[in-house]
């Protein structure tokens, strides 16, 4: 099976639950894959893109999408690596319990909506801020996906990154920045390609014996 999906609502969920590992050897029958697994936390508001491209990724049907009032997880495969994405629901009422579900992450996905409000563009700038300087993330590698592209009112890539101050805030951390639609899944890809090769350059960099 190369997806599962399981969404359920923030408060149901203890502080700091299981990893996405935990939940596929609990659910899932049959050999284990022989790609590498991460886990991975996908964070954003209401309205960024997050559940659409995720679908996507895993070839399901997207006439059914409804944003994520708890967290689901997905296990989305690539073809070096098996990423085990845990989407976290961005309205307010559930941004507030984000950090309780941080704990055993490898990586982050902060997807933003390039064509959004000034006021939630600065509210999506506040809480990629407040996710890059989080104790358990701010050593992680982030991929950043300035979603909605494709939309007239797109902020450019430049003008993402100076407004959201990346390179002064993220200085010395391993991030990309990558612009996206629905409409170009290729995009997507390649920036979790990139993604993929920093969690696997972590992964050498913990080798024991490695210089």
């Amino acid at each position: 099976m190369d997806h599962l999906v399981l969404e359920t609502t923030l408060p149901c969920i203890p502080r700091g639950g299981g990893s996405g590992k935990c939940f596929r050897a609990f659910c899932c029958k049959g050999p284990p894959s022989p790609r590498t697994e991460y886990d991975v936390v996908c964070v954003g508001l209401t309205g960024s893109g997050k559940s659409s491209l995720l679908t996507q990724l895993c070839s399901e049907n997207t006439d059914s999408i409804i944003p994520t009032t708890g967290f689901s997880i997905k296990a989305v495969p690539f073809q070096n690596a098996i990423l085990n994405v845990k989407e976290l629901g961005g309205a307010d009422n559930i941004r507030k319990y984000w950090s309780r579900y941080y704990q055993g992450s490898q990586g982050v996905v902060f997807v933003l909506d390039s064509a959004s409000s000034e006021d939630d563009l600065e509210t999506a700038r506040n809480e990629l801020h407040s996710a890059l300087q989080h104790p358990q993330l701010c050593i992680l590698p982030f991929l950043i996906l300035a979603n909605h592209q494709d939309k007239p009112a797109a902020r450019s890539l430049q003008e993402i990154k100076k407004y959201f101050e990346l390179e002064p805030l993220a200085r010395g951390q391993r991030w990309i920045l990558q612009p996206c639609s629905v409409e170009n899944m290729d995009a997507v890809r390649e920036g979790f390609n990139q993604f993929i090769s920093l969690l696997e350059e972590i992964d050498q960099e913990h080798i024991p014996g490695r210089i």
